[in-house]
């Protein structure tokens, strides 16, 4: 049975997005060949890129960080919102252009702006830095991306560490990573991505994504994973640190019970036994059991006994 064609190819409005000719088109021009090292799947679809940015939330002068724009798909998606984006592209190639295709594709939106609308910053989203957003007038406020699968929660891990502005995102991940991000405690899905990710926010499956929207098609289904930050932080720098040691132990052993599990960082096994009942967790719990703010509790136990912050 013969598939009926992408959306994007009936619709007549998507002139100012990029379809699956404009990607091949400038993938040819630029002399790119979509490769798995860099997790390159580009976005032909923009139905789908209007999803993510109605999903997303995104209007008007809201500041928008993006990771791994490639050519242009859904960064053209957010500018056509009146979103002004940083875009974060590790392919030298890619980022040169991307700012010429934003002004050919949506020269209404680019000429005579007060502000650059977009910024690119050439470099790998794990070594993105605060002094390289520095530059930008205001910081980043708004996640939104097609997050390579290959680093994704590594990637996710690091800018919710190092942008604390950022009050809610919406990215595009691998399925399976995606449900173990948003899983809750006690689900088979939960694990560390999901008891870390906890710690910044509420987070949810804002939909699924067609295979058939990529370029080259990936082997893997897509899911959309949206989040909101809480307005307060659930503790210090410190505290997070400790947390997250404790989520590493407990999760590496997840078989084990937490008295066995979490002893590389509370000590021997007595004093193991004695911090976490003194955190109000059992001992005998194991990793996908306890939510982050029962880690978070040991945490503060052991700190305050250990005298280090």
């Amino acid at each position: 049975m013969t598939e009926p064609p992408l959306p994007s190819e009936q619709n007549a409005g998507a002139a100012r997005l990029l379809g699956p000719n404009e990607v091949r088109d400038l993938a040819e021009r630029f002399g790119v060949s979509p490769t798995k090292k860099l997790g390159q799947n580009f976005v032909i679809d923009p139905n789908t890129v209007r999803k993510i940015v109605r999903l997303a939330g995104v209007e008007a002068g809201d500041r928008v960080i993006e990771i791994g724009p490639g050519l242009g798909s859904l960064t053209l998606g957010l500018t056509e919102a009146g979103a002004d984006v940083t875009a974060i592209e590790i392919d030298r190639r890619l980022a040169v252009e991307l700012l010429n295709t934003a002004r050919q594709m949506q020269p209404e939106v680019f000429a005579g702006a007060a502000a650059p609308r977009l910024r690119v910053i050439h470099t790998d989203a794990l070594e993105l830095s605060a002094e390289m957003l520095g530059a930008a007038p205001a910081p980043p406020e708004v996640l939104v991306a097609n997050l390579p699968y290959n680093v994704s929660v590594p990637i996710l891990m690091h800018l919710l560490e190092l942008v604390p502005g950022l009050r809610r995102g919406l990215v595009m991940v691998q399925a399976e990573v995606g449900y173990r991000i948003a899983a809750g405690p006690g689900s088979k899905e939960y694990g560390a991505p999901s008891a870390k990710a906890a710690w910044y926010g509420e987070w949810r499956i804002a939909g699924t994504v067609s295979r058939r929207i990529f370029w080259p098609v990936p082997g893997v289904d897509s899911v959309l994973v949206g989040y909101e930050r809480f307005a307060e932080p659930r503790g210090d720098e410190g505290e997070r640190g400790r947390t997250f040691e404790l989520v590493n132990a407990a999760f590496a052993q997840r078989r084990k019970m937490l008295r066995q599990a979490l002893q590389p960082v509370l000590g021997p096994l007595d004093v193991a036994v004695e911090t976490i009942e003194a955190a109000g967790v059992a001992p005998t719990a194991r990793a996908e059991q306890l939510r982050i703010d029962e880690f978070l509790a040991i945490a503060r136990v052991h700190l305050g006994r250990s005298g280090v912050r």
